[in-house]
């Protein structure tokens, strides 16, 4: 169910990244009311539109982008239900995704990427059947156009400490010299292992490496995750394969302050946009 979620909430923001942020907050949401809700008919719808509900919150916060409401006659638009478009809405990129008013995208992405039925679409959205069938219709149009546009996304560029810096840490982690990474952890770290537990402190979050050295060696690339700067990590099993997961790192005048680490969230990375760092 957790990585369904992921994938609207990451959809609905255009970054993996944000998505895990607004689902987390969507799960905190539902663990509180649900002492107060009672019996559910439809557990699952009723988390979707929790969740749905905190990518609007989001959106709002992030203030970047407003719901559109057009006025198109319905009977103008042709009705795109073919395996075709629903194909190109599944492979559709985040950031066409985002390019969609905020209604077409959550009415395609439950519809046509997650499978909904237009009724259960229009439960999550808290809309009518019309609406929800015009907002799908345009926004399958939209994509459309979208996908026959070029693609010219080009890789983010890194300051030279920065990229001295997660070179440095993906060196000492592929020679599995643990020690020389837990000399950069700053006194007040934090941990978060991604879908399973929390650290902080030096002292604890230290252990967070003794993992790794019990385990197959795990191969690591600099790179990025959604234009972020991130530890793009490969199976050992299967080098030549493609990225499992990503690590996000933060750092405070050379130390490292923040790991952000997602092997227990492999989900995370399906639609990514990744860039590896030659």
């Amino acid at each position: 169910m957790r990585p369904q979620l992921h994938r609207y909430c990451a959809r609905m923001t255009g970054s993996v990244i944000d998505g895990e942020d607004v689902l987390q907050d969507a799960l905190l949401k539902a663990f509180e009311a649900a002492p107060r809700t009672g019996p559910l008919d439809n557990p699952e719808g009723w988390l979707f539109r929790i969740a749905h509900n905190a990518t609007l919150d989001f959106l709002r916060r992030r203030a970047r982008y407003n719901a559109a409401h057009a006025d198109e006659d319905l009977d103008m638009i042709p009705a795109l239900t073919s395996p075709v478009t629903e194909r190109e809405s599944v492979t559709a990129s985040l950031g066409t995704f985002m390019r969609l008013p905020v209604a077409q995208r959550s009415a395609v992405i439950l519809r046509d990427v997650l499978g909904y039925s237009v009724d259960e679409v229009c439960s999550i959205m808290c809309g009518s059947v019309p609406a929800t069938k015009g907002a799908l219709q345009r926004g399958r149009v939209r994509l459309r156009e979208l996908a026959a546009e070029p693609d010219d996304v080009r890789p983010p560029e890194l300051e030279t400490a920065e990229r001295a810096r997660l070179m440095h840490y993906v060196e000492r982690f592929n020679a599995r010299d643990f020690e020389s990474l837990r000399d950069m952890l700053a006194d007040d770290v934090r941990l978060e292992m991604v879908n399973r537990t929390r650290r902080a402190g030096r002292r604890d979050v230290s252990e967070y490496f003794g993992r790794y050295a019990e385990t197959s060696p795990w191969h690591c690339v600099p790179g990025f995750v959604d234009r972020r700067p991130a530890i793009i990590m490969f199976d050992p099993q299967d080098p030549s394969g493609p990225p499992r997961y990503f690590v996000l790192l933060d750092w405070d005048n050379g130390s490292i302050v923040n790991i952000r680490d997602f092997l227990f969230a492999h989900y995370a990375i399906e639609g990514a946009e990744l860039f590896t760092l030659d």
